[in-house]
């Protein structure tokens, strides 16, 4: 029987593949690997997962010449905002090629990123459904805004741009207010974004009682950076936050999950200052517009007395004048009372509004933890509320007020 060499074989394989599949075909599926070469070629692995998606059913090799590269890449992150990399689903146009020495591949001609765009927003409804099915999705927003907002926790990266401009307008607002402000540096891109700012909320949470809001900040830069905040870990836990969070993430046109989760979504970290700035004014305008109206209802007050004192003066001028005098002193030290009232109510005022401060943070889960209360999470995060939710053998985390613990459920 006579036989073939390999190179005899596999160019009759070529040559059957090129007879058979000579057209450009549209295929979809997702890349494992994206790696641009230094020559200008971008090496692909495309795969195809079962629908459980823990099982590969396909793969393939890819390549997109440097030419073809140069034209079609910029405007897929034109279109997108994102880079082709690693995990993402694509819709490409390419040829079946075969060759003797190094196999099957696909030679990638366009890809189309409408279905790339589609794919990413449907992560970001999954996300949100699952959220919402959690029953969380608008716990943090439900939290009241405290009438003073002095005291901020900021996420935000130490050495961001939009990190001093957020601090420089806070510092120099044209209102003379004072913030507090502390930096919870954080990875704002990345691989370690999520486990990153997980992080920074959790060490915010332990001392929750000293802050009236936190501010999660990130300026400008490429708008593919912005999807490690399509995070349901993430988001889960600005959801379940137990002081009020602000977002200002990216520029005017940027989205992500986190905005659909926190108190207050404002554009950029310069729009999370204004909105600090914006939100103490209208509370001082409050205050001041209490003290004009105190004020102009004494002054109002006194017109009124020394009206009736001059009237008095007319129809009483044949009385004697120690009556008159004595008249006089009563309407003084009923200005002066009406004075001190005035002064009175403007500091009760005050009070008020430090009573309040004061009895939203006696609310604070982190006071209820030390009074012997505590929260138990599933390894994910979620907070457990039902024991109906626990299965045996799921690993728990309990925080009390000076530590956690881990448990398995039996």
């Amino acid at each position: 029987m006579d036989s073939l060499s390999l190179f005899e074989l596999n160019n009759l394989v070529r040559s059957v593949l090129e007879q058979t599949l000579d057209g450009e075909y549209w295929l979809e599926a997702e890349l494992s690997e994206a790696r641009l070469a230094t020559n200008g070629h971008f090496y692909v692995e495309f795969i195809q997962k079962d629908a459980s998606g823990r099982n590969l059913l396909a793969k393939a090799r890819g390549t997109m010449w440097a030419r073809t590269y140069s034209l079609v890449a910029p405007l897929f992150e034109r279109a997108t905002g994102e880079h082709l990399r690693a995990g993402m689903k694509v819709r490409v146009q390419v040829t079946v090629e075969f060759h003797e020495l190094y196999g099957y591949s696909l030679n990638i001609l366009n890809i189309d990123p409408s279905y790339t765009l589609g794919d990413m927003a449907k992560r970001r409804r999954e996300i949100l459904a699952q959220l919402e099915a959690d029953g969380i999705l608008e716990d943090n927003q439900q939290l009241p805004l405290p009438s003073l907002l002095k005291r901020i926790a900021v996420i935000s990266s130490s050495s961001a741009a939009g990190y001093g401009d957020f601090c420089n307008q806070l510092d120099h607002n044209d209102y003379g207010l004072f913030f507090d402000v502390r930096l919870f540096p954080a990875v704002m891109q990345g691989a370690n974004v999520e486990e990153s700012v997980m992080a920074a909320l959790a060490a915010i949470v332990d001392e929750a009682e000293r802050w009236d809001c936190v501010v999660i900040i990130r300026g400008g830069g490429a708008t593919s950076d912005l999807s490690d905040f399509d995070s349901y870990p993430l988001a889960a836990a600005v959801a379940q936050m137990p002081i009020p969070v602000i977002v200002g993430i990216g520029h005017e046109r940027d989205e992500t999950v986190l905005d659909f989760v926190a108190h207050t979504r404002v554009k950029t970290p310069t729009a999370a200052a204004a909105f600090l700035i914006d939100h103490g004014a209208q509370e001082l305008a409050r205050l001041e517009e209490q003290q004009r109206r105190i004020t102009q209802g004494v002054a109002l007050l006194c017109e009124r007395q020394q009206r009736r004192l001059e009237q008095l003066a007319v129809h009483l001028s044949g009385a004697p004048r120690q009556r008159l005098l004595s008249e006089g002193h009563r309407v003084d030290l009923l200005q002066n009372r009406l004075r001190q009232s005035a002064k009175f109510q403007v500091e009760s005022s005050k009070l008020k509004v430090q009573g309040l401060a004061a009895r939203l943070a006696a609310l604070d889960p982190a006071l209820q933890l030390r009074r012997g209360f505590s929260l138990t999470y599933t390894s994910d995060g979620q907070l457990i509320r039902s024991a109906a939710d626990l299965h045996p053998g799921d690993r728990l985390t309990t925080r009390l007020a000076d530590g956690s613990v881990t448990s398995e459920v039996i």
